[in-house]
C-alpha cells in the first residue's frame, strides 16, 4: 500500500517497521511531527517528551544498552544540548541499534541559527545518513539501524527542512520485531572513564575505516550513470534539486551514508566523469573531504554556503539563469508574526514595558514574540533556558561597572523543565540581582502543542504526574513567588512592583494557559469599541494585538480574531472598549 506521507510521518513509519522499542525525544521545528506520529504505534513501542535533548539522547541511548532498537530527534540546535552524550556512545558504541535523528533548518524558518549538523558526525565520529525523500525516510531508517547494530556505532540520521516536510508517495512494509540482545553487564564497553576511552579510542580510528568500505558497497549509495560528460555527487534535498537542474545525461553518485564517505567508491566516479561537481546544501562538507583527498571537483565557488537551495536558486548560481519572475499586480501587506489575539504572554511584556529603565533577556518560544513592535519588550534572545543565565551575568556585569539595573529573566513553562531550572539556581547561588519569570501557558507553545511535565499528560494521551513550578522554585530557595494571571494588567503590574521592591528572593509566574489548548473549556467573549468614545489616541495599539486596526481615526477590532482577553480594555483611558460575550 502507498501512502502519501511527509519525511517526518515517513520517519515514524520507518522506526515501527525496524523494530524500535523506546522512543524519547523533545519537540522542535523541523522535527517534531516525528514524535507526535509515533504514538499509534503505542501497542509496540514506547514513546516520550523528554524535559530536553540531553535527557531524551540518554534515555534513548540507556534502552540501546539494555539490548533494544531505540530512537531520539530533535531540531539542529537541540543536538548541541544532546552532544555530550552523543560523543561518549560514540565511543561506547551500541547494543541495540541507536539512532539519533536531526532535523536541520536551512533559511532559518525557525530557528535562531543555521547550521550544518553533518559535522557533529565527523567530530563524534559516528556514521551519518541522510534521505532525500519521504520514501528514503521510512527506507534509510532501517538500514540505519543494521549499521548501527553491525558497527556498533550511534547513526546519525540527518534531514532537513524540506526533506522533514515536503510530501511524497510512501510504499508501506510490516513491522519486522527485532529480538532483543540479552543484557549482560559489560562495564569496559558502557562505562567511559578516562582509562577506559583510552582503550576504546583505536577502535573508533577502525571503525571509520569499515564503515568507509561499507559505503562502497551500501544500498544507500548509488551511481547513475550518463554519458559521462557531467558527474554530481550530491546527497539529501540537494539531489533532487540537482536531478532537476542539470542537463540530460548527466551522472550522478547519489549518497545516502554521507559519513565516512566512500572514497574508493569516489574515486571510480570521478575517473568516469569530465567535470565533476559536488552539490550540497550548507557548508561543504563533503567537498572539503573530496577535495583534501586530491580529487578536483566544482563546489562552493558556485552554489552558496548560506540559506536553502531550490531548483531556481541552484540553476541561477551554477548557470547563471536567473529565475522568470512577474511583480503581482497588488502587492500583499507585510504581516509580520505577532503574539496570538488573547494570548496570555501579553499582558506580562505589556505591563514591564511600561517600566522605565528595566532589562528583559529572554529565551525560545512564543514569547520570543514579544521583543517585536510595538511591544519592544525583550533585550537579548539566545538559546534556551538563558532567558535566566543571560540575565544572571547581565546582572553580575552591571553590579562589577557600580551601575545596577533592574533585569527581568523570562523562559516558558517547557523552557523552564528544559534548561530554565539550572539558570534559576544560578541566580540564587551567585546571588543574581535580577527577577525570573516563568510564562507558564501550560503547554509547549511554539512547536505545536506538545505536553511538558507541568502539563499532567505524557505524549502517549496518559495522565501523568504535573510537576509544580512554584514547589520548584520555593524548594531552590525562592522565599517570594509571585503567581499572577497576566492579562489582568492590575495585578500584573502589581507584581511586577512587588518583585522589583522586595528585600526577599522573589520569583514571578505568569499563569494561564493557552488559548489554543483543545481540551481546556475557555472563556471566549467579544471586544468592542465604542466610537462615540474612542478618542483615536492609539494606546490600545500598543499592546500589539492582531485584531486591533484603526478605521480612520477610531479603532476597530476585528471581531474573527478577537478572543475578549480585555488586555485592549485595560489599556483604553477612556473606557471605549467593552467586552461582551461571543
Amino acid at each position: 500500500m502507498k501512502v502519501l506521507m511527509s519525511g517526518n510521518e515517513a520517519i515514524a513509519r520507518g522506526a515501527y517497521e525496524a523494530g524500535v522499542r523506546v522512543c524519547s525525544a523533545y519537540p522542535g521545528t523541523p522535527s517534531t511531527e516525528i514524535f507526535e506520529n509515533l504514538p499509534q504505534y503505542k501497542d509496540v513501542l514506547y514513546c516520550e517528551w523528554a524535559p530536553n535533548e540531553k535527557v531524551a539522547t540518554e534515555v534513548a541511548y540507556g534502552a540501546a544498552i539494555a539490548g533494544v532498537r531505540s530512537l531520539t530527534a530533535m531540531k539542529h540546535v537541540g543536538l548541541n544540548v544532546a552532544a555530550d552524550p552523543m560523543f561518549t556512545a560514540g565511543y561506547n558504541g551500541v547494543t541495540g541499534g541507536f539512532v539519533i535523528v536531526t532535523a536541520d533548518d536551512p533559511s532559518m524558518h525557525s530557528s535562531q541559527n543555521e547550521q550544518d549538523n553533518r559535522r557533529y558526525a565527523m567530530a563524534a565520529k559516528i556514521a551519518l545518513v541522510e534521505p532525500s525523500d519521504s520514501q528514503e525516510c521510512k527506507d534509510f531508517m532501517a538500514e540505519a539501524y543494521r549499521i548501527s547494530e553491525l558497527f556498533d556505532t550511534p547513526v546519525l540520521f540527518r534531514t532537513t527542512t524540506r526533506v522533514s516536510h515536503s510530501k511524497s508517495l510512501v510504499e508501506l512494509g510490516e513491522r519486522t520485531e527485532r529480538e532483543p540482545f540479552p543484557y549482560k553487564r559489560n562495564i569496559p564497553k558502557n562505562s567511559c572513564a578516562p582509562a577506559l576511552a583510552y582503550a576504546k579510542r583505536p577502535k573508533v580510528e577502525q571503525r571509520l575505516e569499515a564503515l568507509a568500505e561499507y559505503g562502497c558497497t551500501s544500498p544507500l549509495n548509488r551511481v547513475e550513470m550518463g554519458d559521462g560528460k557531467i558527474g554530481v555527487i550530491t546527497a539529501s534535498i540537494a539531489y533532487e534539486y540537482a536531478r532537476e537542474v542539470f542537463p540530460e545525461g548527466t551522472s550522478f553518485l547519489k549518497l545516502g551514508l554521507t559519513y565516512p564517505l566512500p572514497m574508493k567508491l569516489i574515486r571510480d566516479f570521478a575517473a568516469r566523469v569530465e567535470t565533476l561537481y559536488v552539490i550540497e546544501e550548507l557548508e561543504g562538507f563533503m567537498e572539503e573531504q573530496i577535495k583534501a583527498a586530491g580529487i578536483p571537483c566544482i563546489g562552493k565557488e558556485k552554489v552558496s554556503n548560506m540559506y536553502e537551495l531550490n531548483p531556481a536558486r541552484l540553476r541561477e548560481m551554477l548557470f547563471g539563469v536567473k529565475p522568470v519572475t512577474r511583480k503581482p499586480e497588488v502587492e500583499a501587506v507585510p504581516r509580520p508574526p505577532a503574539l496570538c489575539p488573547g494570548c496570555p504572554h501579553r499582558g506580562f511584556f505589556y505591563a514591564v514595558s511600561r517600566q522605565k529603565d528595566v532589562i528583559i533577556t529572554g529565551d525560545i518560544g512564543c514569547y520570543t514574540l514579544g521583543s517585536a513592535p510595538p511591544l519592544n519588550a525583550m533585550d537579548s534572545c539566545v538559546c534556551m533556558g538563558a532567558g535566566f543565565s543571560v540575565g544572571a551575568g547581565m546582572a553580575q556585569a552591571f553590579r562589577q561597572m557600580g551601575k545596577p539595573r533592574k533585569i527581568f529573566g523570562v523562559v516558558g513553562d517547557s523552557t523552564f523543565f528544559h534548561s530554565g531550572m539550572t539558570g534559576a539556581v544560578e541566580i540564587l547561588y551567585n546571588n543574581a540581582d535580577m527577577i525570573p519569570v516563568v510564562l507558564d501557558n501550560h503547554i509547549t507553545g511554539m512547536t505545536g502543542h506538545q505536553d511538558n511535565p507541568g502539563s499532567g499528560y505524557n505524549l502517549q494521551g496518559e495522565i501523568a504526574a504535573a510537576v509544580k513550578i512554584e514547589d520548584v522554585l520555593r524548594s531552590f530557595g525562592f522565599e517570594k513567588v509571585l503567581i499572577v494571571d497576566p492579562q489582568d494588567l492590575s495585578a500584573m503590574e502589581g507584581a511586577i512592583r512587588e518583585a522589583m521592591n522586595a528585600s526577599q528572593r522573589c520569583a514571578i509566574i505568569c499563569r494561564r494557559p493557552c488559548l489554543l489548548i483543545k481540551r481546556l473549556k475557555h472563556d471566549i467573549g467579544q471586544c468592542v469599541v465604542d466610537p462615540d468614545k474612542c478618542i483615536g489616541c492609539r494606546k490600545c495599539l500598543q499592546v500589539g494585538c492582531p485584531a486591533l486596526s484603526l478605521r480612520g481615526k477610531k479603532s476597530h477590532i476585528d471581531p474573527t480574531q478577537c478572543v475578549g482577553c480585555t488586555v485592549c480594555a485595560q489599556v483604553c483611558p477612556m473606557g471605549a472598549i467593552s467586552r461582551k460575550e461571543a
